[in-house]
């Protein structure tokens, strides 16, 4: 497993539907191609089958603030067009992304894996 680099972040965005989001999407699009640019961004796409316009966004940074300067930052934010935002420190342990986790295995599970 590689060496951890910074925590990664769960960021789920809601956005009302409308005029606003359509004038703006490409904006927002092109603001996540920076980010995937810099490696702040691993993945992002639309939430399938949710009631309001629904985004999700799998990020890294140095901790929460630099998250939220992160999400500050989208044209979506800056134009109001986010209406409920969740975000969570998570440690993909498993599978693809796991070169951007801990390693830090729980106690239960040190045994599934020895060095």
């Amino acid at each position: 497993m590689e060496s951890f680099e910074m925590p990664v972040y769960l960021v789920r965005m809601d956005h009302p539907d409308g005029e606003g989001w359509g004038q703006h999407v490409a904006a927002h699009v092109l603001y996540l191609r920076r980010l995937i640019q810099e490696g702040s961004l691993l993945a992002s796409g639309p939430l399938k089958g949710t009631p309001l316009r629904s985004g999700f966004l799998i990020m890294k940074g140095a901790n929460r603030q630099e998250i939220d300067a992160m999400i500050a930052g989208d044209p979506f934010a800056s134009e109001g067009l986010i209406c409920d935002l969740r975000i969570e420190e998570w440690d993909p342990l498993f599978g693809c992304l796991s070169n951007h986790a801990t390693g830090k295995l729980p106690q239960e599970l040190k045994s599934l894996f020895p060095s």
